[in-house]
């Protein structure tokens, strides 16, 4: 198993250049959200990425509450879906409709083979009285890197670039990670913008050279990591936020569900005189009898 840091955010500085940037990695976490479902092996490699993008794009963000991120398409995968917590809890939840065998081969397109065409969407939820941050980009390319890039193409909020990588290896299980440079608001407005240009070409050239199984190491330490890519220009770490699986699901939500069901959908769903709601992000099932749905009701 790992031997080095595992399920955090490592936020760092590159010094000369003053851009700041996130590694990801995870491990135990990850295979604990895929372990939730029971899906085919493109399916799963597609929910890895998910999950180490949504974490990624998370960490870019200051926010009190969930950042969420959604797609949508026609294809085989109807929806894929992880939150992030801003205390770093992870879940995600695959809808699956139609069949991926375990032999399905996405062939260095995910997206369009297996998400097809949709759209792609995040919002930061803070909770009541405060404005819903959203994002939304159409599902344009063949990975979720093509699309999340095509959305900073767009966006006046968040310039970023990102690379990552997630896989299974018989021996550790499903591991991920990503890199992500940021471009502040402010630096577009810098007097020295046209040095601020250079030094987001060098970076982006430098986090480039970063390989995919560097990514998804078990032995090799963010710290390692981030010094081999950075340390021509120099490179300053700060604490670390971990991460963790986390389900927002409980017995009080399973029976706010059960209260705006009408007589006829109870007696539909009824399985021995009892009601299963079973969560989709972690399956887990609460089971309820005729005295428990009709004190749910009466609420």
């Amino acid at each position: 198993m790992s031997s080095v840091p595992d399920d955090l955010i490592q936020p760092f500085l590159i010094e000369a250049s003053g851009l700041r940037g996130r590694l990801v990695r995870m491990g135990p976490t990850l295979r604990e959200v895929i372990a939730k479902h029971n899906l085919s092996p493109a399916v799963k490699g597609l929910m890895a990425e998910f999950v180490i993008l949504a974490t990624t794009l998370s960490a870019a963000l200051k926010f009190d509450g969930v950042f969420s991120l959604q797609a949508k398409g026609n294809g085989p995968v109807s929806l894929m879906a992880t939150d992030v917590t801003s205390d770093g809890g992870i879940r995600a939840y695959a809808n699956v409709p139609k069949n991926v065998s375990p032999s399905f081969v996405v062939d260095g397109s995910p997206v369009p083979r297996l998400l097809g065409a949709g759209y792609l969407a995040f919002t930061v939820d803070q909770g009541k009285h405060t404005e819903l941050y959203q994002g939304i980009v159409d599902l344009q390319g063949a990975t979720l890197i093509d699309c999340i890039h095509h959305y900073f193409q767009q966006s006046d909020q968040l310039s970023a670039a990102i690379t990552l990588a997630a896989g299974s290896e018989e021996s550790e299980g499903w591991r991920g990670g990503a890199v992500m440079i940021q471009r502040l608001p402010e630096d577009e407005l810098s007097v020295r913008k046209e040095e601020m240009d250079e030094a987001w070409r060098r970076s982006t050239i430098l986090m480039g050279n970063c390989e995919k199984k560097e990514l998804t190491s078990a032995k090799l330490s963010p710290h390692e990591l981030l010094f081999r890519l950075f340390h021509e220009d120099g490179v300053r770490v700060f604490k670390t936020n971990p991460l963790h699986f986390s389900c927002r699901c409980s017995r009080e939500r399973a029976r706010q569900i059960i209260s705006m069901l009408s007589k006829e959908e109870i007696e539909e769903y009824k399985i021995d005189g009892r009601i299963s709601i079973t969560c989709e992000f972690c399956n887990s099932e609460e089971w309820f009898g005729d005295a428990e749905i009709a004190a749910a009701r009466a609420t």
